[in-house]
């Protein structure tokens, strides 16, 4: 059964959590790494549980694994085998479905909660690259390439028990169309949603219409929700109109803080003071996105902002 489907029947808007590398950041960890946050799965796992759990109780219904840039590559430059790498990832699932177990523990969570889900975050070769390619795409590389990076870590997540993935910050196409046929063709009844960087309030990434996009990926039934993520919050409600021109599927949107990030430098910058996370939710909701969430610079408490707001 599709996922997200039997949730949105039970609970309307679904509200995502929010950024993990930037929470484990105001925690004290240095992620200044091209691993980031994958390099915490190694260092101080239970800071990792800590925010998922964080956000659990902050009123979130999923919690997105820590392996944005886990990649069996990228783990080897640091030194580490295929398997050690391969265990790295499935960690990332076992962290955030502990936090899960902890959370629901609550007697009180189970009276008035739906039971959260673990999505295995999948992040895009850009990625990998550590140097802001997210936001470019313009990789180079075949559509058979993209499939064999992606594979390795989709059988990892899928083995270790994550409920769906969250294929994101994807910034081309060719991309999003390799990680479809990747799950249709090798992983049957595992469902995903895919959502793009863009750079406007129509255009992903690398210069498509976001609405040819999506409806590229309609006919993959295991695409099970489309969107946006990591992008400034003012593009959002353009965008989430663009998609309705170009989808049936859910529409996911977890826009960044607004601050702009510096991808050499690794620096963020900018004010967020003219506007309130929940604010916007609440438009987001009602313009069409039903899953809503927040990505980079976000914290537990916008995720509470939300829930209040895009619910009431």
């Amino acid at each position: 059964m599709n996922p997200i489907q039997s949730r949105l029947q039970a609970h309307t808007p679904l509200i995502l959590d929010g950024a993990l590398a930037t929470e484990l950041e105001r925690k004290g960890c240095d992620l200044n790494d091209s691993l980031w946050s994958a390099k915490i799965l190694i260092e101080q796992p239970e800071l990792i549980q800590q925010v998922h759990l964080d956000y659990f109780q902050a009123g979130a219904d999923c919690a997105t694994t820590a392996s944005y840039q886990t990649t069996i590559d990228g783990f080897a430059e640091k030194g580490y085998t295929k398997e050690e790498a391969i265990e790295l990832m499935k960690r990332s699932v076992t962290l955030a479905k502990e936090a899960c177990e902890q959370f629901w523990q609550d007697e009180t969570h189970r009276k008035e909660r739906t039971k959260p889900f673990v999505a295995g975050s999948v992040g895009p070769f850009g990625a990998y690259l550590s140097d802001g390619s997210e936001y470019k795409g313009n990789y180079g590389l075949t559509e058979q390439a993209l499939i064999d990076f992606h594979r390795p870590r989709i059988q990892a997540l899928v083995e270790a028990g994550a409920d769906i993935l969250a294929c994101e910050t994807i910034p081309c196409l060719i991309e999003a169309i390799a990680i479809a046929k990747l799950l249709q063709d090798e992983f049957s009844g595992v469902y995903a949603w895919i959502t793009f960087s863009a750079k406007d309030g129509q255009h992903i990434s690398e210069g498509d219409l976001l609405r040819d996009c999506v409806q590229a990926l309609e006919p993959y039934e295991q695409i099970a929700a489309v969107g946006v993520n990591c992008t400034p919050p003012q593009y959002m409600s353009s965008l989430i109109q663009e998609m309705k021109k170009g989808t049936s599927k859910p529409i996911v949107v977890y826009p960044n803080s607004g601050e702009l990030y510096d991808p050499e430098e690794k620096v963020w910058s900018g004010d967020t003071s003219h506007h309130t996370f929940g604010e916007c939710a609440q438009q987001w909701y009602k313009d069409g996105a039903q899953i809503i969430g927040g990505c980079c610079r976000t914290t537990p408490e916008d995720i509470t902002d939300i829930l209040k707001q895009a619910t009431s």
